[in-house]
């Protein structure tokens, strides 16, 4: 009989986070060629955010304790032999350098897969055996690549102990830096401009300078303006790869060989303008992002052993009590024990006004379940206290912070393409040697007309300038990052471009009810005793059980009972179980209980409710009461009765998402079909699927999914199943949650729905940006390569084609300064 084992990736595979990750599919091969091992797979499990490695194995074969031996073993190899690294870099300020630097890094031994980005994130993963950190290092180095002095600083400090190297910081004279600061690039390209006009006014208006002298000036502005150029094209070739770079510095030499100086100098003084005001551009949208990891102050005034010290962030320890004052930026993620204020959430949430905070009631209750402490009570690093001094005791590490996730995740999502840009990428793949083609073409030209090989050479050179698809490389990067950065400041992460992109084309929404339209809050509004049973002893057995778990629900019946009861001491439960989407068993004086909708009763072994305790839930359904029938050994105690309230914003947000051309909005929802219709009619949603399971709501999303793209809005954590089967999965209220963070395509950083209009808008404007940047770069070149055919000069061509680029990068940093209408 086969079983099946199921464990987390980041267990197995401590550098894996994503399931996607060729190390897991390494695994897999590793795990299925052993005797005994049936399959190996991913999946999603219905109570986890996460994904899950499921192993099928035979216990007659491999007892289970072995089996975990196996995959552990099996997993600690894979994570010996391959190393993940993302590195922040100085030296990469373009997408077509970007480009350069990851190609050549793929050329390295060892090296499986590398990517770079024009933001300055370098990611790769390599194997051990064959390669090594430093061999990376050395190898970024040469071509003028290094990291930055923190991401330095940090990576010798934590050298890995399984490699002898000693990562010492390099020298930061680089692509884009040199002796002249960062903006080495730029005063190069203004002297080349310089020298171009001074020789050309020279040539043309003085009769008394020596022949020479305009020449010599000529011959300065291509050293000044090719420098860069000179150094990107010997990389490029040095990995036999002829790209734009190469291209201008052959058509500038080509111009000079025809004794045609001033437009050999023209054509590099607008190249190296280009880049370098590409790179201050880009540079922009980058800083827009380093910004975020500024936000939290680098110390913290900690409470310990009675007395009160500052503290780096870094020496926090979860526990520890910090004393914020007021209007100081707070250093931790944490909960209020003591003072109240108000905190402006904006820098991390995007919320507009600053939120009212309190102390817990329960500080140990607290300390147990952070991940449960109400929002009225929980901060987070990087957010600005208001008048009221208070003392916050620390939940995350400050590397662990919701700040710190969001600045990691969102590096990270600068170096995913979008599904756009892959297709840029392979239209350059084919187009770039249709181009040479076409040059060489040109050059034999003389064979079949009469004309001068001189004058072809210079129409093919001047092709090779037009042709180039210097604009359209850059034209989707850089709308993704910016809409990237633009959407981290408002307070929502998106996971890189293809989300980006995916959230821009929805049609059609599918909403979960709890805690996402509503307000997660329930209150019990009705308590229906048995016959026999008191409303004291029906509440005082759902509060034991149901304060062991962490469900709205259970919370609210803990919250109310508990007020109810008024005081009366609550007997403890134990070894509670949760049955998904039915409800929770637990023990309570060595008895049995069970409480849950009518579902969980009648079925898999649990007998069916009393008559009178089914009409009391049929009573209250129809009235759209969400139900919990209580049992406590054979007894049938009663039934309790909530409600939950809509989101006050919930019916506008979704009039905005109407307006903004979403067709379609389903609440699917685990509740009682009654209680969801009588929601989706208040907010004003198009239809409510209630009663279903997990697996139902993968289902009825997939259904969506087949007529069309559709996001799915939860929680993050007990939606997970259903938001990894929509075209992008969307998590509210993500900065306390960890899961959220990391299994939503898109965090909506506060638990506010306003925020999904305007990230469904920034993303539409964002994919208008790209279409109009890629219209732009195929037109210029479209009409350029029949004008240098027909004979437009090199210097006309490039001032067009560099045009085009700064143009395409200037329209995608508008991104940065976009703001909702509404």
């Amino acid at each position: 009989m086969t079983r099946t084992l199921q464990l987390d990736i980041p267990v197995v595979l401590p550098e894996v986070l994503d399931a996607s990750d060729a190390c897991v599919g390494r695994l897999f091969a590793d795990l299925e060629g052993r005797e005994g091992v049936e399959k190996a797979h991913v999946i999603s499990g219905n109570d986890a955010a996460e994904a899950k490695l499921c192993i099928h194995y035979d216990p007659d074969i491999l007892p289970l304790s072995r089996i975990r031996e196996i995959v552990q073993a099996a997993g600690a190899a894979i994570t010996k032999r391959f190393a993940h690294l993302l590195w922040k870099v100085d030296g990469i300020g373009h997408q077509r350098r970007a480009r350069t630097v990851a190609d050549g890094l793929r050329t390295l031994p060892g090296v499986l897969e590398a990517d770079a980005d024009a933001a300055g994130l370098v990611r790769v993963e390599f194997d051990r055996r064959q390669g090594s950190e430093q061999a990376i290092l050395d190898a970024l180095a040469e071509m003028g690549v290094s990291l930055e002095k923190s991401a330095a600083a940090h990576q010798k400090a934590t050298k890995d102990a399984r490699t002898d190297h000693d990562h010492d910081t390099h020298d930061h004279s680089h692509a884009h830096g040199g002796l002249l600061g960062p903006n080495t690039e730029l005063i190069f390209s203004l002297v080349c401009g310089a020298l171009l006009v001074g020789g050309f006014g020279i040539d043309k208006l003085s009769a008394l300078a020596p022949d020479w002298l305009p020449t010599a000036l000529y011959v300065g502005a291509y050293f000044f303006g090719g420098f860069y150029t000179l150094r990107e094209a010997f990389d490029n070739l040095r990995m036999r790869k002829f790209e734009i770079d190469t291209l201008m510095l052959v058509a500038a030499a080509g111009a000079a060989t025809l004794g045609a100086w001033a437009e050999g100098a023209l054509l590099l003084f607008l190249f190296s303008l280009g880049h370098a005001l590409e790179h201050y551009a880009m540079g922009r949208a980058r800083q827009a992002i380093d910004a975020l990891a500024k936000l939290a102050p680098r110390t913290a005034t900690v409470r310990r052993d009675g007395e009160t010290r500052e503290v780096p962030v870094e020496d926090l320890v979860v526990g520890d009590l910090v004393v914020i004052r007021p209007n100081e930026r707070l250093a931790t993620d944490g909960f209020l024990v003591r003072g109240t204020s108000s905190i402006d959430q904006a820098p991390v949430t995007g919320e507009s006004i600053p939120v009212d905070k309190r102390p817990v009631e329960d500080p140990a209750a607290a300390r147990a379940q952070p991940n449960s402490v109400d929002a009225d009570s929980c901060v987070f690093a990087g957010t600005i206290n208001g008048a009221g001094a208070i003392e916050v005791e620390v939940t995350r590490l400050s590397s662990e912070s919701a700040l710190a996730k969001v600045v990691q995740l969102v590096s990270e999502a600068e170096t995913q393409k979008s599904p756009t840009q892959r297709f840029t990428n392979k239209f350059e793949r084919i187009f770039v040697p249709c181009v040479l083609a076409l040059a060489v073409g040109l050059l034999f030209a003389p064979l079949l007309i009469d004309e001068p090989f001189a004058d072809s050479f210079y129409r093919a050179m001047a092709v090779l300038v037009a042709a180039s698809p210097c604009a359209l490389a850059i034209a989707t990067p850089s709308a993704v990052l910016s809409g990237v950065a633009r959407a981290a400041r408002g307070g929502v992460l998106i996971k890189g471009g293809a989300p980006l992109e995916n959230l821009g084309s929805l049609s059609a929404i599918a909403f979960d009810k709890t805690g996402t339209l509503t307000e997660g809050r329930p209150r019990i509004t009705d308590i229906v005793p048995a016959q026999g049973v008191s409303e004291e002893e029906l509440l005082s057995v759902a509060v034991a059980v149901e304060q062991l778990s962490d469900h709205p629900l259970a919370a609210a019946i803990v919250r109310d009972g508990r007020e109810k009861l008024a005081g009366r001491k609550i007997s403890e439960a134990h070894e509670l179980k949760s049955l998904t989407g039915r409800g929770v068993t637990a023990m309570l004086d060595a008895t049995p209980v069970w409480i849950g909708n009518a579902d969980m009763f009648g079925m898999h072994g649990v007998a069916p409710l009393d008559k009178s305790v089914a009409d009391a839930v049929a009573r209250l359904g129809e009235a759209g009461r969400t139900i919990m029938a209580v049992r406590h050994g054979g007894r049938d105690l009663g039934v309790i009765g909530l409600m939950d309230t809509p989101r006050p914003a919930a019916r506008a947000t979704l009039q905005r998402l109407r307006s903004l051309g979403i067709t379609r909005m389903i609440m699917i929802s685990g509740d009682n079909h009654t209680v969801a219709k009588a929601i989706a009619v208040d907010v004003g949603l198009d239809e409510a699927w209630g009663d279903l399971m997990p697996e139902d709501k993968v289902a009825a999303i997939r259904k969506l999914r087949n007529e069309g793209p559709v996001a799915m809005v939860g929680d993050g954590v007990n939606d997970a199943p259903a938001m990894a089967n929509a075209t992008v999965g969307i998590a509210m209220g993500a900065a306390g949650s960890d899961l959220a963070l990391e299994t939503a395509d898109v965090a909506l950083m506060a638990d506010d729905l306003r925020h999904l209009p305007f990230a469904v808008g920034l993303s539409r404007h964002t994919r208008a940006i790209i279409r109009q940047n890629v219209f732009i770069s195929l037109g210029v070149v479209a009409l350029l390569v029949p004008a240098t055919i027909f004979g437009l000069g090199i210097g006309p061509a490039v001032a067009l084609h560099e045009g085009s680029t700064l143009i395409v990068v200037f329209n995608a940093l508008r991104l940065l300064a976009w703001r909702d209408r509404d």
